[in-house]
């Protein structure tokens, strides 16, 4: 009888051991490594290539691209977060929080392209009649996309080969399980195993490979971190399930831009495209309040207007709160530090709170001279003009630097009625834009005494 193999793998990054130990030295964490039993030696197998095959090295000239077609959805912005379209043979993982929407939007991405390519959608969370249900309420059509309810990848991979999918989507990850391991559906070698399974089959056939992957509580992607390192492209579906906006972005893309960011709003009928994204971060009062000021942020490949709201306070504790929602909450506190020293502004004995209207997660630097100027507005009872627009990076000393694509973000304010913007010096346009003041700030104290002069 073949003695079974014992491995200790680290459930965050997926590490193995051959004994145990206290710390993952690849991850850092402490207490993370779980006893697997993954089997016989002589049930251990060898793959032929991640792709499954063995080929000759050859140069970059002769590999054949003309026949890798991008497959384009009905929705843009799945087109621009996937940089124009499904690539055959590529894995996708899309994550997201419970509610968000990930079984909606890749329902309704499988049913509209099922008109023109074989699709088949495999569950295994829920039964065929909820996802028919669904499927009618949002409208779809039903009459060309397979669906069928399995969780072992070698039932999956023969009804593959018989239907022979152009599109394949596997909800989720987490649950699917694999022969050649024992373990429990969910654990980390299970994940990884049936994971990469799919993923080889899918290059092999060429075949766009749709992952549901759930996310922890702290919103990172559960299971081995070894996972985003396989597939080709990760995309992140963020929102709140009572907010009314979803964004689709993309953490990684090996064929298009990282970061890319698209907007959706949920409807009746499902997610649907927004075409403007700028209008709904800008649904400003008619009423000019202050701490409030707008923003040009970069995502992806194009400009994003949103505006960022501060609100300062007397604190009633004795360590006052800074609360950041949108943005990261320690570049608040060191933006705070840095209006101390280099702004004579003392919040420390205030409540700070900064929030991105619009639900949406801002984490370019470019937004740090906005965030300043909602705070030093809010805390002095100042209200900025309506017309105003500013973005730049601030250092430890006090510097604005300057930020990428700053023509495009002036020409994105510009297109939005804005006349006034509040840049980097080095970011002022060469070419003067009609109807459009553009001043350029080299320090914090220039900013300040320039909302001074336009308050």
């Amino acid at each position: 009888m073949k003695k079974s193999r014992i491995a200790f793998v680290c459930s965050d990054c997926g590490s193995e051991y051959a004994k145990w130990q206290g710390q993952c030295h690849d991850c850092g964490v402490w207490n993370t490594l779980k006893q697997l039993n993954l089997g016989s030696a002589k049930a251990s197998h060898r793959r032929d290539g991640f792709t499954g095959v063995i080929e000759e090295a050859r140069t970059l000239d002769q590999v054949d691209v003309s026949s890798t077609l991008r497959i384009p959805t009905l929705s843009a912005e799945i087109n621009r977060v996937l940089g124009g379209g499904l690539v055959p043979g590529s894995a996708i993982l899309i994550s997201g929080s419970p509610g968000a929407g990930k079984s909606t939007l890749l329902i309704q991405v499988l049913c509209e392209l099922a008109q023109n390519y074989s699709a088949l959608y495999v569950t295994g969370e829920e039964s065929l009649s909820q996802i028919a249900l669904r499927a009618t309420r949002l409208k779809l059509p039903l009459d060309k996309v397979k669906v069928m309810s399995q969780t072992a990848v070698e039932d999956i991979s023969h009804t593959w080969d018989k239907l022979k999918p152009t599109i394949l989507v596997i909800d989720s990850i987490q649950v699917m399980q694999s022969d050649s391991v024992e373990s429990a559906p969910g654990s980390v070698t299970q994940v990884r195993e049936s994971a990469a399974t799919l993923i080889q089959k899918a290059k092999q056939t060429n075949t766009v490979l749709f992952l549901v992957g759930h996310v922890t509580k702290d919103g990172s992607l559960a299971g081995p971190r070894v996972l985003e390192h396989m597939i080709d492209t990760f995309l992140m579906l963020e929102g709140e399930s009572d907010n009314r906006y979803r964004t689709l972005r993309s953490v990684k893309n090996r064929f298009g831009a990282v970061n890319e960011l698209g907007i959706f709003a949920m409807t009746a009928t499902g997610l649907k495209d927004v075409a403007n994204p700028s209008a709904i971060f800008l649904n400003r009062g008619s009423q000019a309040t202050p701490g409030s000021v707008v923003m040009v942020v970069w995502e992806g490949t194009r400009p994003l207007l949103v505006e960022a709201q501060a609100l300062v306070d007397q604190s009633t504790f004795a360590n006052p709160r800074r609360v950041a929602v949108g943005f990261e909450q320690n570049r608040l506190a060191m933006l705070l530090a840095i209006l101390h020293r280099h702004g004579g502004l003392q919040v420390a004995d205030q409540d700070v709170f900064i929030n991105a209207v619009g639900g949406i997660r801002v984490d370019e630097t470019s937004s740090d001279l906005a965030v300043v100027l909602a705070v030093i507005s809010s805390f002095r009872n100042k209200v900025l003009p309506q017309n105003l627009v500013c973005f730049g990076e601030i250092g430890l000393s006090g510097e604005i630097r300057p930020v990428p694509n700053g023509q495009e973000r002036l020409r994105e304010a510009a297109k939005h009625g804005f006349e006034v913007a509040i840049v980097p010096k080095a970011n002022v346009s060469k070419q003067s834009i009609p109807n459009f003041q553009i001043r350029g700030v080299t320090c914090l104290a220039d900013a300040i005494n320039l909302i001074d002069e336009l308050a």
